[in-house]
């Protein structure tokens, strides 16, 4: 029997490390440049500490306080944490996997989802908490444990910790040539205009003439990468939930999310089953009102019909009863044309819903791929 693995790293989280080490090697500089200005001698010994410091947010207690200060986390109570212990225990149980590696923690977040921190933190929003039954709320804490075994979180947040200065002093150049061009006096903007003309030349020469440009090209670009990069541990991570037998949960998760995202203000999955064990598979498919759009396989009378929920209630005085998710299409995620009406945070939106459309395909295809792959 193949021994399951505990925390390892990928492809995704070690090409993450890759990506971000020139931008590394820029924030030395920044930590020696910084320390040498206030004193020769800690630019000897400040970088050096530095280097060595990132292990330490691993710790129980900083990332106890990194989850409550940065990311607004919070402990479960005595009722969240009862529930959760049922369902963490399914998860684990069936990846093989330490329970108490990793701490659950609730995040205050309108969302369904769940957040994979630091390098032993899996936090689940309160609004998943509330919605989601317990099948798929284990299908999400299993993505975020994908996350976890796949060694994305520890990555990510390691990567992130050396890119900081960096990052800081980027920030503090474009701020202050915000201010210099926004003052509109001359005097202001010739100071902005040279720093602009020193930054581009310092560019060139590193790039061109120093030859520095394996420096220069993957920091222009590490936004486009690293993008690229947590998509891929998405789609990673969602295989390991279907892997783990949490597939048709996490799809339907996925779809009602793909459908919240495309059209706000959408109804939102009904209260969570609040049973002690975990529904067995499959389970019914919880009906949601579509907003105006056809539910597929359905011929409505009419054109203009005022939007209806399905299933369990009358339509024109015939009623659709319940049917099983086995051999019943998911209802199509409205496309991205409905955001027109979506007022402010049209951009948001539409990268929420390419988001989950992205991965509801991912996911789909690692089934089919998992059907395919077994014995008939």
């Amino acid at each position: 029997m193949r021994k399951s693995v505990q925390r390892g790293i990928d492809g995704a989280a070690l090409s993450h490390l890759l990506v971000t080490v020139p931008i590394g090697l820029i924030s030395l500089g920044v930590v020696t440049f910084l320390s040498a200005m206030v004193n020769p001698v800690l630019a000897m010994i400040v970088p050096v500490l530095w280097l060595f410091s990132g292990p330490l947010v691993f710790q129980r207690n900083v990332e106890a306080a990194i989850a409550r200060r940065l990311f607004g986390m919070r402990r479960p109570t005595p009722e969240e944490a009862q529930r959760l212990d049922v369902v963490w225990e399914q998860v684990t149980r069936r990846a093989g996997v330490d329970r108490e590696t990793y701490e659950l923690w609730i995040q205050e977040r309108t969302e369904l989802n769940a957040t994979a921190a630091a390098g032993h933190i899996v936090a689940v929003t309160r609004h998943a908490m509330e919605r989601l039954p317990n099948s798929r709320l284990a299908a999400v804490l299993a993505h975020e444990l994908g996350h976890h075994v796949g060694g994305h979180t520890w990555a990510a947040m390691l990567a992130d910790w050396y890119a900081l200065p960096a990052r800081a002093a980027g920030r503090a150049i474009l701020a202050l040539l915000f201010l210099l061009f926004r003052t509109k006096h001359w005097a202001g903007i010739a100071c902005g205009g040279c720093l602009s003309l020193m930054i581009v030349q310092a560019l060139v020469m590193f790039t061109f003439v120093e030859g520095m440009w394996w420096v220069v090209l993957p920091v222009a670009a590490g936004p486009l990468l690293i993008a690229w990069l947590h998509r891929r541990a998405e789609f990673r991570a969602d295989a390991y939930a279907v892997g783990l037998g949490f597939g048709e949960a996490l799809e339907t998760v996925l779809v009602a999310e793909a459908q919240m995202a495309a059209v706000p203000g959408a109804p939102q999955q009904g209260p969570a089953q609040r049973a002690s064990g975990m529904p067995p598979f499959p389970q019914q498919y919880q009906g949601q009102q579509y907003q105006g759009q056809q539910y597929p396989g359905q011929q409505y009378p009419g054109q203009n019909h005022p939007p209806q929920p399905y299933p369990g209630h009358a339509y024109g005085g015939q009623p659709y009863p319940a049917q099983p998710y086995p051999g019943q299409p998911y209802p199509v995620p409205p496309g991205p044309e409905s955001l027109k009406a979506a007022g402010s945070g049209r951009l948001v939106a539409r990268a929420a819903h390419t988001n989950a459309e992205a991965r509801l395909k991912n996911v789909r295809f690692v089934m089919s791929q998992q059907i395919q792959r077994s014995p008939s």
